[in-house]
């Protein structure tokens, strides 16, 4: 943060520790939610992001075409959502819940042909 911009929420000579209050506020995003696929064989990771509404994502799980129930995902860090399980070759779908209550889920928005390292965009958003 630049000093002049600093001293406007501080006063100089007595900076020390300021206090700053954060409020989220829900956004609009253009396009849908987006999620990348990282990682390798046996641990998939998944980052989650445009997302819109509150923006932030309490839960997440993932579910393979071969596969019967919704898997959670944990939180490896920030964006990022892992799991143990081998999804390769499989059309992949998601379920998300943000932290103000909403659930979309975003069905076979992976094809099965994908590769670790791309994005594949939703059509569907949070509002």
């Amino acid at each position: 943060m630049s000093l002049p911009a600093f001293l406007r929420i501080a006063r100089q000579g007595d900076e020390g520790i300021v206090p700053v209050l954060y409020r989220r506020v829900p956004c609009k995003r253009r396009g849908g939610v987006r999620f990348t696929l990282k990682g390798q064989s046996s641990f998939n990771m998944v980052m989650i992001t445009n997302v819109g509404g509150s923006g932030n994502v309490k839960a997440a799980w993932i579910r393979g075409s071969r596969t019967r129930t919704w898997l959670p995902m944990n939180r490896n860090w920030g964006a990022n959502w892992q799991s143990s399980i081998d999804l390769r070759n499989q059309r992949l779908s998601f379920k998300l819940t943000l932290v103000d209550g909403k659930t979309l889920e975003f069905l076979n928005v992976v094809p099965s042909t994908w590769k670790f390292g791309q994005t594949f965009a939703s059509t569907r958003q949070f509002f």
